[in-house]
């Protein structure tokens, strides 16, 4: 499963020095009814009494996480909802080598239904993820949920202000389903053809004006996914695939401490090119951030091996770029 279904309608943006990162263009989006993480922080803080009484300690690698169930009554049970927590912290810890923050809340919110209905994440003054969760919510769905690996991720990046949203949402949008390919929680194929199938809605439109000053849901998304994808294909190419955007992301995240930093974006590219030896973050953004490019999907997909077949894709290993398709999805192994 990916990001395809509903998970929560935007509402107010919270007011937090770091603000819920999937929150940012709420009032924008209100009344969107697709995808978007928001909660606002003023109606959601529970007693100390009662998040004793529901709480859990988790620790995955070394990592200390509280997990608040709130009231309880999922039909799953608690045993699979820690499952997932603990999971999703171990699926993103893999991938940028260390979970971002070395501990952390994550509040499950009781919902009406199932499913996993939408999240928002916070850093100030501590890490806190909250999840709306439905309380007929199966094992099943919390094996293939996307949406807790996409809240933690949201930890790795410096708070880059609501005009950059594009690159936190885009970023955990695209970096979610390769983290799962490497955990072997999703597929390879299921992830292509979600991007296949969603990546045009981050195309610009007539009065585009560039990622930083058109704030519309699909550009913020699968604008900054698709810029993400760009810069992770330019960086291998120039790399020769010894690098990639992984290993971008990876830096980024530790110089920086993650969300709980305010960083301009200038600086986060900076690093991020920098640790990959090119200039790929920097002179994407210089052609994306002001103006409407419109980069040729079909033609990347054809390079990269990517090929519609039905509902789902077909990959080929004799494309252009098949061996660019196979090391972003693997990532860049540790040199002995």
């Amino acid at each position: 499963m990916g990001h395809d279904a509903p998970a929560m309608t935007p509402g107010a943006i919270p007011a937090l020095h770091a603000c819920a990162r999937c929150a940012v263009l709420a009032a924008v989006w209100a009344g969107a009814g697709t995808i978007s993480c928001t909660q606002s922080p003023d109606i959601a803080l529970a007693s100390d009494a009662a998040r004793e009484t529901s709480s859990r300690e988790l620790t995955v690698d070394g990592v200390r996480l509280r997990v608040d169930l709130g009231s309880g009554g999922f039909e799953a049970g608690s045993d699979a909802l820690l499952s997932w927590v603990r999971r999703s912290a171990g699926i993103v810890a893999a991938y940028y080598g260390v979970f971002p923050v070395q501990r952390a809340t994550i509040e499950l919110r009781p919902e009406a239904g199932a499913g996993v209905q939408g999240g928002s994440t916070y850093a100030n003054p501590d890490a806190l993820i909250r999840v709306r969760v439905g309380r007929e919510v199966t094992a099943a769905q919390l094996e293939s949920d996307w949406v807790m690996v996409h809240e933690m991720t949201h930890l790795a990046l410096p708070d880059v202000g609501p005009e950059h949203a594009w690159l936190s949402e885009g970023l955990a949008t695209y970096v979610e389903g390769i983290e799962r390919v490497q955990a072997g929680n999703r597929s390879e194929q299921d992830v292509w053809a979600e991007e296949l199938r969603q990546m045009p809605r981050g195309l610009p439109q007539p009065g585009d004006e560039g990622l930083d000053r058109t704030h519309s849901w699909g550009r913020t998304y699968w604008g900054g996914a698709m810029f993400c994808l760009m810069a992770d294909v330019d960086i291998r190419r120039r790399t020769r695939d010894a690098k990639g955007l992984q290993d971008a992301v990876r830096a980024i995240a530790r110089a920086s401490g993650g969300l709980r930093a305010e960083w301009p974006i200038e600086r986060v590219l900076a690093t991020g090119d920098g640790a990959v030896g090119t200039t790929s973050l920097e002179d994407l953004y210089a052609r994306m951030k002001d103006s409407a490019y419109a980069p040729d999907l079909p033609a990347l997909w054809r390079e990269l091996g990517v090929v519609a077949d039905g509902e789902g894709v077909r990959l080929t290993d004799d494309a252009p770029l098949a061996d660019v398709r196979h090391a972003i999805m693997a990532g860049t192994k540790p040199r002995s």
